[in-house]
C-alpha cells in the first residue's frame, strides 16, 4: 500500500510486533504505538514533556537530531541509553522503512 512503511516495535517482554505506520497522517511513533495497544503512555500528549513514550532506536536509521527539549526530557528518564529518544518526537516517513525500536523498562 502507498504510503504505508512496515517497523517493528519490541515490546518489555522482548516480543516483536511487525506494524504498518502510514506516513501521510502526521504520525509519531509514540502515536502509532498507542494505535496498536502497545503499552507507551504519552502522558504529557507528544510535547516532549514527560518520557513515559521512551525507546530505544535499534536499527541503523538516520533520524532527525534531537531538539534541545527532547535531550532535556531524557536526561532525567532512567535506563537511558546512546539510541533512547523520545517516540513523540520520532515522526513516521517513508525513510523509516524497517526502523526497529524497543520499549524502554519503566520505572516502578
Amino acid at each position: 500500500m502507498e504510503n504505508m512503511i512496515k517497523l517493528t516495535v519490541i515490546d518489555r517482554e522482548g516480543k516483536e510486533h511487525n506494524l504498518d505506520a502510514p506516513t501521510d497522517m502526521n504520525m509519531n511513533m509514540m502515536e502509532l504505538c498507542k494505535s496498536y495497544e502497545l503499552p507507551v503512555e504519552g502522558t504529557c500528549g507528544g510535547m516532549a514533556l514527560c518520557a513515559s513514550c521512551h525507546m530505544y532506536v535499534e536499527s541503523d536509521h538516520e533520524l532527525k537530531e534531537a531538539s534541545e527539549d527532547e535531550e532535556d526530557m531524557l536526561d532525567s528518564a532512567f535506563f537511558v541509553e546512546d539510541n533512547s529518544r523520545l517516540g513523540c518526537q520520532i515522526k513516521l516517513k517513508d525513510e523509516l522503512e524497517g526502523l526497529i525500536v524497543r520499549l524502554a523498562p519503566v520505572d516502578e
